[in-house]
């Protein structure tokens, strides 16, 4: 026999099944207009037809549109239906556990290589849309600082393993790899050049232990 209390924790975890499922439309509609569209010429309402859903209910469940694409671009980083510290995701906790620093390049490159298909093309939206959208330059310019600093925590790390030259500094080693991991340079070498994305991860590779590692330790082994 099924109690009140039961029937209420059961609608209520129906109703957030299906709360959470109309949110994905969403977020799914949101991400493919915006790609195809562009921030500016992607209107809520646009997204609320494509996802069969009301107006209001975009606002309800997601937000604005600036917040419809912070989500969209957690999501894309992450890899799941929500926002996961960098500190705590697995290609990160693998890396720290690796004590060779051109392994944890070659785990990094990998990473990006799934990351990038993701989030560069919604990357390179914000970024235009942040030339003449106050709220879109707010995002680019939160993501773009947050890269930053994860870089240099990346950098710093292969510092403290030996993995930088003596002749590279810690900021100008993070900067660089901020600029060859950036989603412009993807977006160039794989759909301007038709780079595959194999190539790209096996470049990404070669091209951080080259200019990053110290001779000795073996820029070019796998």
């Amino acid at each position: 026999m099924t109690t009140a209390s039961g029937r209420r924790e059961y609608d209520s975890s129906g109703r957030k099944a299906v709360s959470d499922a109309t949110k994905q439309r969403i977020l799914d509609a949101a991400r493919e207009r915006l790609i195809e569209r562009g921030y500016r010429g992607t209107r809520i309402a646009d997204v609320a037809e494509a996802a069969g859903v009301h107006v209001a209910t975009v606002y309800e469940l997601v937000g604005r549109k600036p917040v419809l694409l912070r989500e969209l671009l957690e999501h894309a980083i992450s890899g799941i239906d929500r926002p996961v510290p960098a500190e705590e995701r697995d290609y990160v906790i693998a890396m720290r556990r690796e004590s060779d620093p051109a392994r944890k390049l070659t785990i990094y490159a990998a990473a990006m290589r799934v990351i990038q298909r993701r989030l560069a093309p919604l990357l390179i939206a914000l970024r235009d849309a942040a030339t003449t959208e106050p709220d879109a330059a707010a995002v680019w310019r939160e993501i773009s600082e947050r890269r930053a600093t994860n870089m240099r925590t990346l950098a710093t790390d292969l510092a403290e393993h030996g993995g930088l030259r003596d002749d590279l500094s810690v900021d100008d080693a993070a900067d660089f790899i901020w600029a060859t991991n950036s989603p412009e340079v993807y977006i160039l070498m794989t759909t301007e050049r038709g780079w595959s994305d194999e190539r790209y991860e096996a470049w990404l590779t070669d091209v951080w232990r080259r200019y990053l590692l110290p001779a000795r330790t073996g820029r070019r082994r796998t």
